[in-house]
C-alpha cells in the first residue's frame, strides 16, 4: 500500500515522515526501512529503522529505486514498512514517470506499507500520482 504526504518545501513534510517512522518503530513487528538522499534523517529515527542514502547506491532515477526497492523486499521477507523521503531529488520532477513508479511499486507492495514524501502541491500532481496521496 502506498501512501503520500505533499506539500511545498518547508510545509512539515518530513517532520510527519519522522513521526510515523517513530510510530512504526515501536509497534511494528517486522523491520522499518527509511530511504533518504544525503542522510540528513541520521539523528532523528531510531536505531532499530534501516536508513539507507540513495547516494551510496548511485540511485538517481525512478527505474534505479524500482530496482532496488524490488532487491531490498526480496531479500527481507519481514519488511514491513518502507519510507522514502524527498521521491523528487531522488527520481525528478516527471510526475508521470512518478505515477508509473507508483504503479509499479504498488504491485511489489501489496502487504507492505510504502509512504513517500512529494515536494509538491497536490493541486500540482497529477491524478497518477494523487490516486496515492493520503487523505
Amino acid at each position: 500500500m502506498i501512501k503520500l504526504i505533499t506539500g511545498k518545501r518547508g510545509s512539515g513534510k518530513t517532520k510527519v515522515l519522522i513521526n510515523l517512522i517513530k510510530d512504526a518503530a515501536q509497534s511494528t513487528k517486522g523491520n522499518v526501512v527509511c530511504i533518504e538522499k544525503a542522510m540528513q534523517l541520521t539523528y532523528d529515527i531510531p536505531y532499530s529503522v534501516r536508513l539507507v542514502d540513495v547516494d551510496s547506491y548511485s540511485i538517481d532515477s525512478y527505474d534505479k529505486l524500482y530496482g532496488f526497492i524490488s532487491g531490498m523486499i526480496a531479500g527481507n521477507y519481514d519488511i514491513s514498512e518502507v519510507f522514502v523521503d524527498g521521491i523528487l531529488k531522488i527520481g525528478g520532477r516527471d510526475y508521470e514517470a512518478l505515477g508509473r513508479f507508483f504503479d509499479a511499486v504498488e504491485k511489489i507492495t501489496s502487504e507492505i506499507e510504502v509512504v513517500f514524501t512529494v515536494s509538491e502541491d497536490s493541486e500540482n500532481l497529477p491524478e497518477t500520482v494523487l490516486k496515492y496521496a493520503a487523505e
